[in-house]
């Protein structure tokens, strides 16, 4: 599996969570499988999104996707500074 992990600082959650939940990037069409939002304990405007794929290529060509979305103030209304983006593949997993 291939983790596209996406963190960046906010405006506010809310905005960002109704611009997040239009998805104008079209996650399920773009093969993602599962997602996660989490933010700090510490920093409420702040969010990390980790979007599972099948393959590194989806991923990359998602990635590619959100460049563009993250330009828009439409978009992204909530983006303060720049989003880090990283696509890491999950090598073990499992339940204890």
């Amino acid at each position: 599996m291939f983790t596209l992990r996406i963190e960046h600082e906010i405006h506010d959650y809310e905005t960002w969570r109704a611009a997040f939940d239009r998805d104008p990037a079209g996650r399920r069409g773009a093969g993602v499988r599962h997602y996660r939002v989490s933010r700090p304990v510490d920093d409420a405007n702040y969010v990390m999104v980790d979007l599972d794929f099948d393959s590194s290529r989806a991923a990359e060509d998602f990635a590619a996707v959100m460049r563009k979305v993250w330009g828009s103030a439409q978009a992204a209304p909530a983006l303060r500074g720049d989003a880090h983006a990283r696509i890491v593949e999950t090598v073990e997993a499992t339940d204890l």
